[in-house]
């Protein structure tokens, strides 16, 4: 089993291997030399998307939202406490289906907002509907 995990940056998506020990440590890109843990979740592009999804060793938990989503926004500030309490063990991300439909067609999204869990870039579980940020965290970690 190897002792390193792919890691992608949020900022310019080059893959990192950190090492599993020094996760915790506050590792930087090697490429752009920004933090790959920011505390906050990855804005997600058509284009990045399946990067984060193919290329992270670690789960990958997406929020679906829209800006004219009132419990999208409601939920925004507990998703971003979750980021904090998720890293760096996991990712959190967030897809604007209103920037970005086709992510929202792919995955079937129906309502908003809807959180996605992802590992190994398969879609493991999904919850639709506000929650509070230990729900999140609580939810994640049960998965």
């Amino acid at each position: 089993m190897s002792n390193s995990l792919h890691i992608v940056c949020p900022h310019c998506q080059a893959v990192n291997r950190v090492p599993a020990g020094r996760l915790e440590q506050q590792p930087n890109c090697g490429q752009c030399h920004q933090p790959l843990f920011t505390g906050s979740p990855v804005e997600l592009t058509a284009t990045t998307f399946g990067r984060h999804l193919a290329r992270n060793d670690i789960p990958v938990l997406v929020d679906f939202w829209a800006p004219w989503c009132g419990p999208c926004k409601m939920m925004a500030p507990a998703f971003e406490q979750a980021a904090v309490m998720l890293e760096p063990h996991v990712r959190l991300a967030k897809a604007n289906t209103e920037a970005e439909p086709a992510l929202g067609a792919q995955y079937h999204i129906r309502s908003i907002p809807t959180l996605a869990l992802f590992r190994d870039g398969r879609e493991v579980a999904r919850q639709s509907g506000t929650i509070a940020a230990q729900d999140i965290v609580r939810w994640v970690q049960s998965r």
